[in-house]
């Protein structure tokens, strides 16, 4: 304080144009300025905190969560889906043609709003995972997990060492806002969920395995694959995959961990959400938009001229196959 004190009786003993010149605000000034200021409470470093993972929190919760499978690949189109009130959106990775440049806009797109970012890579790959996570994603759905042993690949690439194998640069990463989050690396951890996807008979074999793998929250069931895998192509809602998936539930739930699906009929995802499913997507935005199209220019057209058109019946935008 003496030195301070000192600083502002020269400051007024100054001539004026020597005064203006020490207004002048330098690094060194203003630090010692926010030094006073601080010390006498009237000024409060502004820094940035890590998003708080409110998903995660909800599965902790056991409450449920409905979402929405994102496959347009447009931050526009994102942005118009995150105001529909959706708990969550899932940006797929895995059969959209989205890459990290269209997967950061939608991220971007969606922040402003309510619901919550999952994002699908295309595998299970510690690099592209790293990628996804630097970008900003806190919630990632690993496709194709059929062992304890790639669950806990999963995790590992979502955590920094010593817990995992996430590579830090952070000073590059939208996560931690280009290290104006102070404590990112710290913390990041804390906010990570890691769902995986069980879809063939060898995932299912091996779920008692896989659910005991710490850092893994959730378990997602992929009705398409794990149905071609049982040799019913295009029927999930087979019994025999219905009582797999069932049975899957079941364990899941046993485990305390949080089941997930995609079924997009409405009596199917509401039968899941009564066995005790957490987050279950109820639709697929490029199947929403298909049929809602194809509904509108059935009102302007005859029926003599549909010979040639797709409908709602049609293999691209049937029920049955919007399911992943």
């Amino acid at each position: 304080m003496t030195f301070i004190c000192k600083r502002v009786r020269s400051f007024w003993a100054a001539p004026l144009p020597a005064r203006s010149q020490q207004i002048a605000v330098t690094p060194s000034t203003w630090t010692t300025a926010r030094w006073v200021l601080s010390a006498v409470g009237l000024y409060k470093e502004r820094t940035m905190q890590l998003p708080i993972n409110h998903f995660k929190r909800a599965l902790d919760e056991k409450r449920p969560q409905i979402g929405l499978w994102l496959g347009l690949c447009s931050p526009y189109s994102a942005e118009l889906l995150a105001g529909a009130g959706f708990d969550w959106l899932l940006i797929d990775g895995e059969h959209a043609p989205n890459d990290l440049q269209t997967i950061l806009g939608q991220l971007q797109a969606i922040a402003p709003y309510s619901s919550q970012t999952v994002v699908r890579p295309p595998w299970n790959d510690p690099v592209r995972v790293k990628q996804i996570l630097d970008i900003g994603a806190q919630t990632i759905l690993l496709p194709m997990v059929q062992s304890a042993e790639e669950a806990r690949l999963a995790v590992q690439s979502t955590r920094y060492p010593p817990n995992g194998i996430r590579g830090v640069g952070s000073a590059l990463a939208r996560a931690s806002r280009w290290n104006r989050i102070t404590d990112y690396l710290d913390q990041a951890d804390s906010e990570m969920c890691v769902l995986v996807q069980i879809e063939t008979r060898l995932g299912l074999s091996n779920l008692a395995e896989i659910l005991t793998v710490e850092g893994v929250d959730g378990v997602f069931i992929g009705p398409a694959d794990l149905s071609a895998d049982m040799g019913f192509p295009g029927q999930p809602n087979h019994p025999e995959v219905q009582q797999a998936i069932e049975r899957a539930i079941s364990q899941i739930i046993a485990a305390n961990k949080a089941p997930g699906i995609l079924m997009a009929t409405q009596d199917m995802a509401r039968h899941y959400l009564s066995l005790g499913v957490l987050f279950v997507a109820v639709g697929v935005d490029t199947t929403l938009l298909c049929k809602a199209a194809e509904a509108l220019a059935k009102q302007f057209y005859p029926l003599s001229a549909q010979t040639e058109r797709p409908d709602s019946s049609s293999p691209e935008t049937s029920d049955k196959n919007a399911v992943y």
